[in-house]
């Protein structure tokens, strides 16, 4: 990326405007008019649920993840749901997971008749593969590994964790389209890799949507089936199943996203790049821990999260600067209303419960120009500085 010459933030100048959401940037009139012609098309046809957008749209997803099959589905959620529900997982199971993740892949193994059990994470945000170990017993039928952020989780650990004691593996990749680790996707290191579509996903629709990917042919064949109220004919369902399907609406908006996919990538990771070494003098004095990547891992960055010494006033700072951070999320899962249910309380997991109090989401996405990234660190120094 080549930088501009900028003057650094002062307290006296006009501040930007920094959105954090940048979907009005990915669909200009322009972008948007062949999406929308490739609709009008879709309607003349009739063909809206399972049609031709949504076959398009597996293989495009199979050739992007060179996992060896793809299903469309209506959410992430849908997603995980019936990727448990397709092994098996029901009532009586318990299933371990990150409790720092958004509460829907906690509420997706529930919803799949099991008892989510919550453990604690790494400094990476991803799950710790010794709490998995900790917490199995003999009613653990399955892990979920979260890729927060688009970090890919310990997979080699939790692979080796997992085949020792029989368990199933069902890969949150919610936000890792396109992430790697060791040059392998999600989807490979697992029975299923589940993904969102989410508008603001790297990958994304204008709604909801979501895939599964697997290279297990049978697991493939029974998702299918889950997602389409177990029909095996129009007329014979042979397994009680949901309607999980991804629309062919929205599957004609991923067909365009998808063909845009290294672009975002790219794009993302040189953002995320520039970040990491304008906040480098900041991690020497402590007061700010960008993400950390391990060696063979490349992130997609769907979110961009540091950790900040008093994070709070930081925010409020930001926020007044005029640039739109978040907190992605201030309450981990055993600490919120559900996870007290659960018999969870402070303390469980306490490198989750730091971070809560520590982490802030800057604004990292493919439409951020050289000086939105300066006036963004700028405005962190100058934070620390005073």
């Amino acid at each position: 990326m080549t930088i501009a010459v900028r003057a650094p933030v002062t307290a006296q100048a006009a501040p930007m405007r920094i959105p954090y959401a940048y979907l009005q940037s990915q669909y200009p009139p322009a972008v948007a008019q062949p999406i929308l012609d490739d609709i009008a098309r879709l309607v003349s046809t009739g063909d809206f649920t399972l049609g031709y957008p949504v076959r398009e749209l597996e293989g495009r997803a199979i050739a992007a993840s060179k996992i060896p099959h793809a299903i469309g589905m209506a959410s992430g959620t849908d997603a995980l749901v019936l990727a448990l529900m397709a092994l098996g997982v029901g009532h009586g199971d318990e299933v371990i997971t990150a409790t720092n993740s958004f509460v829907a892949t906690a509420g997706a193994i529930a919803m799949a008749g099991a008892t989510p059990v919550l453990v604690d994470v790494l400094p990476d945000y991803t799950v710790d593969p010794e709490a998995i170990e900790r917490a199995i017993t003999p009613q653990t039928r399955a892990i979920i590994p979260v890729h927060l952020t688009g970090n890919m989780a310990m997979m080699p650990q939790i692979q080796e964790i997992a085949n020792r004691h029989h368990l199933d593996i069902v890969e949150d990749a919610a936000q890792a389209m396109g992430a790697t680790l060791n040059g392998h996707h999600a989807g490979w290191w697992s029975d299923v890799a589940c993904v969102s579509l989410h508008p603001l996903k790297m990958l994304n629709v204008w709604g909801d949507g979501g895939l599964c990917l697997t290279r297990d042919d049978d697991l493939d064949k029974r998702i299918r089936l889950l997602r389409n109220h177990g029909l095996e004919t129009r007329d014979d369902a042979v397994v009680f199943g949901a309607n999980g399907r991804i629309s062919s609406l929205q599957a004609v908006v991923a067909n365009h996203a998808i063909q845009n996919l290294p672009w975002t990538l790219a794009r993302r990771r040189a953002v995320a790049t520039r970040l990491n070494t304008e906040l480098d003098g900041l991690r020497d004095q402590g007061h700010v821990t960008p993400l950390i990547i391990r060696e063979g891992v490349k992130p997609s960055y769907a979110t961009y999260i540091i950790r900040a010494e008093r994070r709070d006033d930081l925010k409020a700072h930001m926020l007044a600067r005029g640039v739109d951070v978040k907190v992605h999320y201030p309450l981990p899962i055993h600490l919120q209303t559900v996870g007290r249910n659960l018999g969870y309380a402070r303390g469980d997991c306490p490198e989750a419960e730091r971070q809560a109090d520590e982490i802030l989401t800057l604004p990292c996405h493919e439409y951020l120009a050289d000086d939105d990234i300066l006036y963004m660190t700028d405005c962190i120094r100058e934070f620390y500085a005073a």
